[in-house]
């Protein structure tokens, strides 16, 4: 059983290699994306494992069909990069990791959230430089404030019970409300009442046609005014440019962001040679209230080694045709 990986870095060789000595398949890693123009480069493969950014539309899958792949892998929770009608249709059995420790993304946006407000990078830089000042390195106490929650699955149920432990009221909004977190203390409104009420909004919803750009333009007017907004789900969940309009008009006070629209050009690639020529990911950058990462947010390695188990092991599964345990794994 071969298994060609796209987009792999060297911590997916390293944690996919390690997890495979259980399973003994035939590992093959390639650093390009997946997408209409490097598909071809299969050769003689059972099943390709796929993360965020690779572009697994019709035609992809039509030609994956074709070289007698039966399998699309995927190294991640979210699988809006991938049309599983097609997939369907050509017979190719899809598999994800439906939970991967959320207590990683879930303490990377509280991460964001208190590098932003107490400028921990800022005061890192300066005191490098022998500045000890304080001046400009202003927070504000977590203490006491309202965190909206957009998303409470199981990243946004951590991140729930983070901001809890700090003391916050947290209110949330989600199609299904968690009877759990409810029982914590969580309190369930609607979106609009969400917006108006948070001093900061943490996203962990997932993307799809209901949630493409909920923050922009208009639901930007309904926040409170200096309002902190967090991004560790998908980047398509902003409206990139109304985000930039209300950090000039200073709507918004922060913005923190591990996901972003364009980032297939950008993440996990080094660039520092390069001249960037998305212009809104500049103009994000050149803002001192924003931050950002490379969604690095579900980067740990209790996490990777979760993904690598739960991949190859969903993979076995899926070869010897049996119903896995966790059906939230199979989506064809």
């Amino acid at each position: 059983m071969k298994i060609t990986f796209f987009s792999a870095q060297p911590y997916d060789k390293k944690f996919f290699n390690e997890c495979n000595k259980t399973f003994g398949f035939d590992l093959q890693f390639l650093e390009v994306q997946l997408n209409e123009q490097t598909v071809n480069v299969i050769e003689q493969t059972n099943a390709v494992c796929v993360f965020v950014n690779d572009k697994v539309n019709a035609t992809v899958i039509e030609t994956l069909a074709a070289k007698n792949v039966s399998i699309i892998a995927l190294r991640c929770a979210g699988f809006n990069n991938v049309d599983l009608e097609a997939a369907k249709k050509y017979g190719i059995k899809v598999c994800r990791v439906p939970a991967y420790s959320p207590e990683a993304v879930a303490e990377h946006a509280l991460a964001m959230i208190l590098t932003l407000n107490r400028k921990t990078h800022k005061a890192y830089n300066r005191v490098r430089e022998q500045n000890f000042s304080l001046n400009g390195l202003l927070g504000f106490n977590i203490y006491k404030k309202t965190i909206g929650v957009i998303g409470t699955g199981n990243i946004g149920k951590a991140f729930c019970k983070i901001m809890l432990g700090m003391g916050c009221r947290v209110i949330a909004f989600d199609i299904i409300a968690n009877k759990e977190i409810e029982t914590l203390g969580v309190e369930y409104l609607p979106l609009i009442n969400v917006l108006q009420q948070s001093d900061i909004i943490s996203l962990h919803c997932p993307l799809n046609e209901q949630t493409k750009h909920i923050i922009n333009q208009q639901t930007i007017q309904l926040m409170k005014t200096g309002v902190m907004l967090i991004n560790t789900s998908r980047g398509a969940l902003i409206d990139t440019k109304a985000v930039v309009d209300a950090l000039k008009n200073v709507k918004l006070g922060y913005l923190g962001i591990d996901v972003y629209e364009q980032e297939e050009k950008l993440f996990f690639k080094d660039l520092s040679e390069n001249i960037i020529e998305d212009d809104l990911i500049q103009r994000l950058m050149s803002f001192p209230n924003v931050l950002v990462t490379a969604h690095q947010a579900f980067f740990t390695k209790e996490a990777i080694e979760q993904i690598a188990f739960t991949t190859l092991n969903s993979v076995k599964i899926l070869c010897e045709n049996k119903i896995p345990e966790n059906k939230a794994i199979l989506l064809t």
